[in-house]
């Protein structure tokens, strides 16, 4: 297993569409496998595979707070019945390192997906767990959490993130 680099915004590949995944086979459990050495290198929560430069329909995510780690699966997810009721948690993103904000979204929703061996499931989520299967979903739209926000907010954010990412590696010798 590998650990691969997380794309920052701002980057091109972060906006684009994932592509439905036509079965799940050895390469797809390689990718999911990466996916979760990543996420867990990297403390987050939720990782989808856009994040690390692959387009593909594909989500990996470990809400679990216990020392036991309770990794969760997704293919080709999609969401029905998202709640009329929201909730409010504050977000944070890896691909948006070291900046959250509160964002507002369905407190449930129901996904229907292929698991890590391609069998279909279906997932009546609520709560955190609701919240970062929407906020990885958005992911495979090309949406970050920071879209939500007002258009001021964002650009602060984006102004944040260039000026990170224009600083080079340095060593005080």
């Amino acid at each position: 297993m590998t650990i691969r680099n997380i794309l920052t915004e701002p980057n091109k590949t972060l906006r684009q569409i994932s592509r439905n995944v036509d079965k799940v086979g050895k390469e797809e459990q390689k990718l999911m496998n990466d996916m979760l050495d990543t996420m867990y290198s990297a403390n987050g929560i939720g990782l989808a595979a856009i994040q690390i430069g692959v387009p593909k329909r594909i989500i990996v995510m470990d809400i679990s707070k216990d020392k036991e780690k309770k990794p969760m699966f997704f293919v080709n997810p999609e969401i029905d019945n998202r709640n009329k009721i929201f909730s409010v948690y504050e977000e944070g993103c890896l691909s948006v390192p070291n900046q959250f904000a509160e964002i507002e979204r369905p407190s449930t929703c129901e996904v229907k997906y292929l698991d890590y061996n391609g069998n279909k499931k279906i997932l009546n989520a609520e709560g955190l767990l609701a919240t970062c299967i929407q906020h990885e979903m958005d992911h495979l739209e090309g949406i970050l959490f920071i879209d939500y926000l007002s258009k001021l907010k964002k650009s602060m954010i984006l102004k944040k993130l260039s000026k990170q990412k224009n600083k080079i590696d340095r060593i005080v010798v």
